[in-house]
């Protein structure tokens, strides 16, 4: 009889530490599934890594109020895509097969109508689109309708951020659109970088990315950081 007790307890005890062993191996591996900006880093409680491209990169604590956070995944996410804009605009001249100013020399340049009129029409403009978002921010999915024409870019969508409609025309948000905000959200902080990158290359040379680029390529030992 006690040789059977004995045995029965030494069964229970063997499956007690097996699936104790089973639920630390599987919450390790859970926890190994999360990618975080350095490599045993714990990621803070609020970055639960539902956003696009959270890596639990949080430094300052500047998105611990969640009111807070809203506004800072927004005001990234606008930044991003600006900073991709200009990326774009300070190489493109460059490229262009016609003759136009760099980017350091663009605000010299004689437009269609005199710099102050243009200036403080952009300020009207940019405040007209950035008081919609705000408001889209604070009630998701009211905005989705045009003031003007009437358009509705997406009557269900209440995704701050990503309006889809006019802006998708190509439909890229059907395929996988989870995928899509990683890989814009990644561009963007590459191009934010980048961005910085150019200002200070700028300030630094007087020309622009491609044209000190090209003199470097032509001669990398007299034109280079320490030059």
């Amino acid at each position: 009889m006690d040789c059977s007790i004995t045995s029965r307890v030494n069964t229970s005890a063997l499956k007690s530490r097996s699936v104790s062993r089973q639920s630390a191996r599987a919450s390790f591996v859970v926890k190994a599934q999360r990618d975080v900006w350095w490599p045993g880093v714990d990621a803070p409680a609020h970055l639960d890594g539902s956003l696009p491209g959270d890596f639990g990169f949080d430094p300052l604590g500047l998105s611990v109020d969640p009111e807070m956070k809203k506004w800072m995944v927004q005001a990234e996410l606008q930044h991003a895509r600006w900073a991709m804009l200009g990326v774009a605009g300070m190489v493109g001249p460059d490229l262009a097969p016609w003759d136009t100013p760099s980017w350091i020399e663009a605000g010299k340049f004689e437009y269609w109508a005199p710099a102050g009129p243009l200036f403080f029409i952009q300020m009207a403009m940019m405040n007209w689109a950035e008081v919609r978002r705000w408001q889209d921010m604070k009630d998701p999915g009211s905005m989705n309708k045009d003031p003007l024409f009437g358009y509705n870019a997406n009557d269900t969508n209440t995704d701050v951020g990503y309006p889809g409609g006019l802006f998708d025309k190509l439909g890229y948000a059907k395929k996988d659109l989870d995928t899509l905000k990683l890989k814009e959200i990644k561009n963007g902080r590459l191009a934010m970088v980048a961005i910085a990158g150019c200002f200070v290359q700028g300030a630094t040379t007087g020309v622009s990315p491609l044209t000190n680029l090209t003199s470097h390529i032509a001669n990398p030992g007299a034109v280079n950081i320490f030059n």
